[in-house]
C-alpha cells in the first residue's frame, strides 16, 4: 500500500473514532473502539475494523453500525479532506480476543509448570 493510502486510513480510524463518541446518539453503538480501517488503493472500499466492551452486543452494535453507515460517511466528508468517502464496511476485529484466548492459555501452562 502506498503513504497516502495508509493515511487516510489511519486518518478515518481517528475520524470515525470521533463521530461515534459525539455525534452518533444510537444506545448500541456504546463503547465501540475503532481498531483499523482499510482502505482499497481506489478509495472506493474501506474495511472498518471494531471491538465492543461488552462481546455479548458484538451483533446489535455490528447492526448499529451499518444503520449508521450513511450518517458516518456524511460526517467523514465534512470532515475529511478527498473527493469521495469510501464505502463503509464494519467487521468485528476478532484479533483482541484471540489474543486473550492466546495470553489465557499461556497463563494456563506457567500455572502448570509452577506447580509441578
Amino acid at each position: 500500500m502506498s503513504v497516502k493510502i495508509d493515511r487516510i486510513g489511519s486518518q478515518m480510524v481517528k475520524d470515525i473514532s470521533f463521530i461515534l463518541a459525539t455525534e452518533v446518539k444510537d444506545k448500541d453503538i456504546e463503547f465501540v473502539t475503532i481498531t483499523d480501517v482499510k482502505v482499497t488503493n481506489d478509495l472506493s472500499f474501506a474495511k472498518v475494523y471494531f471491538t465492543v466492551l461488552q462481546e455479548e452486543k458484538k451483533k446489535e452494535t455490528l447492526d448499529a453500525l451499518k444503520n449508521a453507515t450513511g450518517f458516518i460517511r456524511k460526517m467523514l466528508a465534512d470532515r475529511m479532506e478527498i473527493r469521495h468517502i469510501p464505502e463503509l464496511e464494519f467487521i468485528y476485529d476478532e484479533s483482541i480476543a484471540y489474543a486473550s484466548n492466546i495470553e489465557n492459555i499461556i497463563e494456563k501452562i506457567h500455572k502448570e509448570n509452577i506447580d509441578k
